[in-house]
């Protein structure tokens, strides 16, 4: 029976990647013409390390990074988001073993300031470890959100 790949070992795997790509015609109905970029796993994690205490990022500001690191027109929104919650369960799990200094994944964002209900953990402890660096989360609907996300989001610069 064939061992599970641990979360640490997905995201160290880059399966050829980063790779900038032509939008086709099929994905230029969705994301316009020029190039894309499908980033490494390890990448999107550098960039969740980054991010520090009492910041904030959203996937959407991580794609323009990677898009404008790969001089692509956009980075591929589907492998970006898969990638950042890999990066999250990866940190989970090292802090599992004990190790300190991982990613902090909860300061990722989805669009909007929503919390990722996908990452470990879910609701309870993004809420949690969010409200210890200062932030305040509010329900809009069925979205928990940091109220105004804006306020504290990461300049883009520290990241290169």
């Amino acid at each position: 029976m064939k061992k599970k790949t641990s979360w640490q070992e997905k995201l160290l795997d880059s399966k050829d990647l980063p790779k900038v790509e032509k939008i086709d015609a099929k994905k230029s109905k969705r994301w316009g013409t020029g190039t894309y970029v499908i980033p490494a796993p390890i990448e999107v994690n550098e960039i969740m390390r980054k991010v520090p205490k009492g910041k904030l990022i959203t996937i959407n500001e991580i794609r323009q990074f990677l898009a404008s690191k790969h001089n692509a027109t956009i980075a591929c929104p589907i492998t970006t988001g898969i990638f950042s919650w890999i990066a999250a369960n990866a940190a989970d799990e090292m802090e599992k073993e004990g190790r300190k200094n991982t990613t902090p994944y909860w300061r990722t964002l989805k669009t909007g300031g929503i919390l990722n209900e996908k990452y470990p953990g879910g609701l309870v402890n993004l809420r949690k470890r969010l409200e210890a660096e200062g932030h305040t989360i509010i329900q809009k609907g069925k979205n928990f959100l940091v109220k105004d996300f804006e306020k504290s989001l990461v300049d883009i610069k520290i990241l290169s």
